[in-house]
Order: structure tokens, then sequence, then C-alpha cells
């Protein structure tokens, strides 16, 4: 199936206008009219108090369970560039485009990629992203950027339905058949992407790239403490991706190439 120009997402329309939130007498605007809050009432008794701190503490420890869980389960999973095992595949995550061009943390990804290359430390790199519009394509974006820094267009295969983690973990073994590889994302994504990899069936290991601790930095690292959650929802009900279809040989075609090379 050929999935590489998918479906146009869909774009919710825009809202009503200020005029919609700002109504007479609403407590979000100016208005005559009264205004109607919501006012949380506190236990007053001391036992009700201590049911409502001890509720509060257990929501927490929830909540946090999951990231306590991706900790646990990748502590003996992480490498670096230097360190990684010497696999066939490494796998590029998409971390998004600038005017059609890797973003600054996506380029720090493929550079590493490209070093585990020239190392000789993996023989493919499978870059998986969106291309779900026409005029976004991840996957290309990545190839160009890889053949730039020394790695074969032969050696690179790109999975164009890797809408988000699980899908591309999931996809890469299903369809392209991984079942080794060494991972590659920013530090603070790369946990879950082992976790999910290894609970797709991927013998994972992870390379997590270091960047500047900058704005982009920190909201990445606070979104995956919620995106967490959904990561431990995955990997113990391991939906289907997005879009999975029929198995592709690229990554053995170019498995092969690469034993062909090397006689």
């Amino acid at each position: 199936m050929d999935i590489r120009r998918g479906t146009a997402s869909t774009r919710p329309g825009s809202g009503a206008g200020p005029q919609a939130e700002y109504g007479p007498g609403s407590e979000s605007g100016p208005g005559p009219g009264p205004t109607r809050g919501f006012r949380l009432r506190l236990p007053r008794t001391r036992a009700g108090q201590r049911r409502l701190v001890w509720g509060a503490a257990a929501g927490c420890v929830l909540a946090l369970l999951p990231s306590a869980w991706l900790f646990v389960s990748t502590a003996d999973r992480l490498r670096s560039t230097a360190d990684a095992p010497r696999t066939e595949v490494a796998v590029v995550f998409g971390a998004g485009l600038d005017d059609g061009k890797p973003s600054r943390y996506l380029a720090g990804r493929l550079r590493a990629a490209a070093d585990l290359y020239r190392e000789g430390r993996v023989k493919v790199v499978l870059v998986t992203g969106d291309n779900s519009r026409d005029d976004y394509d991840e996957p290309d974006a990545m190839r160009v950027y890889l053949r730039a820094h020394g790695v074969p267009d032969r050696q690179v295969v790109a999975d164009y339905a890797g809408f988000d983690t699980w899908d591309s973990c999931v996809r890469a073994r299903k369809i392209f058949g991984v079942d080794r590889a060494v991972l590659i994302s920013q530090g603070f994504h790369i946990r879950r992407t082992v976790a999910l990899c290894e609970a797709a069936g991927i013998d994972s290991y992870g390379v997590g790239v270091s960047d500047r601790h900058d704005v982009t930095w920190y909201y990445g690292g606070t979104r995956e403490v919620f995106a967490a959650g959904k990561a431990a929802l995955d990997a113990a009900f391991q939906p289907d991706p997005h879009f999975l279809g029929h198995r592709e040989p690229g990554v053995a075609r170019a498995l092969e190439s690469a034993g062909h090379r090397g006689h």
C-alpha cells in the first residue's frame, strides 16, 4: 500500500469570535450582569481534610507511575554514539521541519545517525516521520540531510506513516521487519521511544541526543510527563497504528546491498 501521499489532515474551523466568548454577564469579559462562579469548598473537619490530602497524594503517585515505569524499564538500554552496540539498523524519529528542512532537534538526531553509519556501527538508517500532507514530508527531508552527511541513498529507508512514536515502532517491526535497532531521539524522548519499541517487539537501545536547554527543551521534557501515560496504555493494549498495510522490503534490500559491498 502506498501511503506516501496520505490524506490531508483535518483542520478545525475558526471559533465564533470574541462576541461568542464575552457575552453580557460573562466572567470572561465585561458586562453588567451578575457573575456566576464556582467556589471550591474545602472540608472543614479534620478527617475530611486528611482524606483530601491522601487523595491528592494518591493522585500524584498514580500520575507519576508511567514516568517511573519508563525510567525503570529503560535503565540499562541507553547509550551514546560512542558506545552504541553494533547492529544492522538505526531508527531516527521525526521532530519537525523548518521551511522544508529538518528542525534543529531533528538535525541533531540525523547527525548522530550519520556518525553511527560512518563508524560502521549501523548499516541501514530507517527514517520515520509524517507525510500526511503533500506539502509536508519529514522522511524525504531526513533522507536529503543524511545524504549530505555521508549516508548513501541506498542505505536510507523511509517510513512515511510514522505519525507518533508508537506507530513508528509498530511499523518498524511489522512493516519493515526490524527486530533489533539503535533508536535515536532527544534525551527527554528516548526513554519513551525505547520502552515503546521494546513493547512492539524490537530489541532496542537508545541514543539520546544532547541539546541546549532552551524553551523547546523544557517544553519537551514537561510534555513527556503527560505522554508517559499514553505510552503505558499503548504498551498495555497495543493498538494498531493509523496505517499498517503490507510488509515492505526496503530494510532487507538495503541490508543485502550493504552485504554485497562488504564482500
